[in-house]
């Protein structure tokens, strides 16, 4: 059988990533060859500081199908970006840089060498300012993707917001039957297409237990009427459930996956219960993109004290796929 590559993008130069990737290859031998989208230069300084020894092989992406590439040495595919120091703050002088990465990985995709990505943690602050709501919505934009969801995968559960970053204030705005019927139907073909499954999926409320002291309750009005539409077209889904609840091992281990209104609504227990055992798979893009489940995390760098686990699973999860 012959593995398609994994494209690793570094993403922001200041992070702990490269840490976790070194920890990565070195703990597991993966089957798919895995190429890294990131400085040269800043890549040999970090693997200094950071006690960490292995050969570069330096690849041209205009060529890769020339190549016979396997994980004995760092597949690198080489982007200019001057740093003196392995680690320094972060700041906006990384944005080029990134981007750069991001073009480079997304002409691959399109010629459809392989169909696997992986991006480091990027700074909403500085790299999207504001423009878009994380890197999800990024690639959402350059592949002109509209229909697209966040899922935070374990074997065990998973769980999907249905809006994402957004102002607590702002996502009773954007939640209606149309989105929510789209992301039960992403989540669907997802499970089918890459897990052999239908998933069983249940969605919460908006509001506490369900219930508003407002006229217009969002949980009968908009999400109790989708949902039955949906499992009148024979989706397995159930719901409106009150999210202070659905969580409780009693009630989380009937489902695949929870289906939540906002961010933190499901992300908050699903960190709590799994910590750095999941990875954030973006549904609906071309390719299959994931990303390990933590961010650049400024105040670990260059400490060797970071996890690995998120990145260890999101290349076996792709290395397992076609």
């Amino acid at each position: 059988m012959v593995y398609k590559p994994i494209i690793v993008v570094a993403g922001e130069p200041n992070s702990i990533f490269s840490e976790i990737f070194f920890k990565s290859i070195k703990y597991k031998k993966f089957k798919s060859p895995i190429i890294l989208i990131a400085s040269q230069q800043l890549i040999q300084l970090q693997m200094k500081k950071l006690n960490f020894k292995r050969k570069i092989r330096l690849i041209n992406f205009l060529n890769l199908k020339k190549y016979n590439l396997d994980n004995t040495k760092i597949n690198l595919i080489n982007v200019n970006f001057n740093q003196n120091k392995p680690f320094d703050i972060i700041t906006g002088k990384s944005n080029v840089y990134i981007k750069k990465s991001f073009d480079i990985a997304l002409k691959i995709l399109n010629k459809k060498i392989t169909n696997k990505l992986i991006n480091g943690p990027i700074s909403k602050k500085y790299f999207l300012k504001k423009k878009y709501l994380g890197i999800t919505e990024y690639l959402a934009y350059r592949t002109n993707s509209k229909n697209f969801a966040m899922l935070i995968h374990n074997e065990k559960l998973s769980v999907c917001p249905l809006t994402t970053h957004l102002p607590l204030k702002k996502v009773p705005k954007y939640i209606n039957k149309k989105m929510i019927k789209q992301k039960i139907k992403l989540l669907n073909m997802f499970y089918k297409k890459y897990l052999n499954r239908k998933p069983l999926i249940a969605v919460t409320g908006l509001n506490p237990h369900c219930e508003s002291i407002d006229a217009f309750n969002e949980d009968e009005k908009i999400v109790r009427p989708i949902v039955k539409s949906l499992i009148k077209s024979n989706y397995k889904t159930s719901g409106p459930h009150a999210a202070d609840t659905i969580f409780l091992k009693k009630n989380r281990k009937q489902f695949d996956v929870i289906v939540g209104m906002y961010h933190d609504q499901v992300l908050t227990p699903m960190k709590t219960l799994f910590e750095y055992d999941a990875i954030n798979i973006t549904v609906g893009l071309p390719f299959l993109r994931i990303s390990p489940d933590h961010g650049p995390n400024e105040k670990m760098i260059g400490k060797n004290k970071s996890n690995p686990l998120s990145l260890i699973k999101a290349l076996t999860f792709l290395d397992t796929k076609k």
